[in-house]
């Protein structure tokens, strides 16, 4: 009796459970879930102090706590936004949307063409040209942009529409995704199938093609137009009159005239800033249907 007792105390103290795996996976998703709670208040940290900064009179931005509301000056800061210097911000804006949404969609129209071309044709040096358009988005925009200013210097389109909607029209990144796009979602024996019944390339790509890149289109699309709104070193170099600015470039301009002229415009660079990420937002919401169908068929492939 004795002896079945130390038996049974012995293999009770040599037992060892084993983990469950339902508590891990939970341990697994807390910690996931914090991670991402705070990404996301990493990431929206800086748009809240705007929205608080942006509701502030000049006084209560410098005197009162920066992550908190001190008043309610978001309407007279607008207004002074939109009459400043007979309504400049508004050209501003404006030259954006033109410079961002027309240089964005034929950039986007261009890079789709190109990447359909170096997916589904063969020729020679086809190879040696997608190299190149590997090795050329490696090139930094900062790098790029004296040339383009000395080039455009001698064809005499500085300091017009042009010199800010040729650049956007070349994009050697968005064609890299557009050849990647194409591979995965054109197939070969569909267009040989539009061939026979007698359809040509450009009907092809226009009437077959552009409908199932619609995904990777409004990817490019977007990305572009980010980019595009958001670019400073370029307009600061080929851009000198006022009236030709973009929205950060002019907003820049009115931060430095605290140092220049003594006239403290913060409050009005706050408010523009605000809503300059409006237009982004926008774009990201509407286009997310399109990102929606794109995970969709791939799920169903």
């Amino acid at each position: 009796m004795a002896l079945t007792e130390e038996r049974t105390s012995t293999h009770h103290v040599r037992r060892i459970d084993k983990p469950d795996p339902a508590a891990r996976s939970r341990g697994g998703q807390r910690f996931l879930l914090v991670g991402l709670a705070l990404a996301s208040a990493y990431s929206l940290f800086p748009v809240w102090w705007l929205i608080v900064a942006a509701t502030k009179d000049r006084t209560a931005l410098y005197q009162s706590n920066g992550l908190w509301f001190s008043g309610w000056h978001l309407w007279t800061n607008l207004r002074q936004l939109f009459t400043y210097e007979n309504g400049i911000f508004l050209r501003w804006t404006a030259n954006s949307f033109l410079y961002a949404g027309v240089g964005s969609l034929g950039g986007t129209l261009i890079a789709l063409a190109t990447g359909y071309g170096l997916a589904r044709f063969q020729f020679p040096g086809r190879d040696l040209v997608f190299a190149c358009v590997v090795g050329s988005f490696l090139i930094p925009i900062a790098l790029l942009t004296l040339p383009l200013y000395l080039l455009f210097s001698e064809i005499g389109l500085v300091d017009t529409v042009w010199a800010m909607l040729i650049p956007c029209l070349i994009n050697p990144f968005s064609v890299y995704l557009a050849k990647v796009y194409t591979e995965a979602a054109v197939p070969y024996e569909l267009l040989e199938a539009a061939r026979i019944d007698g359809a040509g390339e450009l009907r092809i790509f226009f009437s077959i093609v552009l409908r199932m890149m619609t995904t990777g289109g409004a990817t490019v699309f977007l990305l572009a137009f980010v980019n595009t709104w958001n670019a400073f070193f370029l307009p600061l170099t080929v851009l000198r009159g006022e009236e030709n600015w973009t929205l950060n470039l002019g907003l820049y301009n009115w931060s430095g005239k605290r140092l220049e002229s003594g006239v403290d415009l913060t409050s009005l660079v706050l408010t523009g800033a605000l809503l300059s990420i409006v237009p982004m937002a926008v774009m990201m919401i509407a286009m997310r249907r399109y990102w929606r169908t794109g995970v969709t068929l791939g799920a169903l492939k």
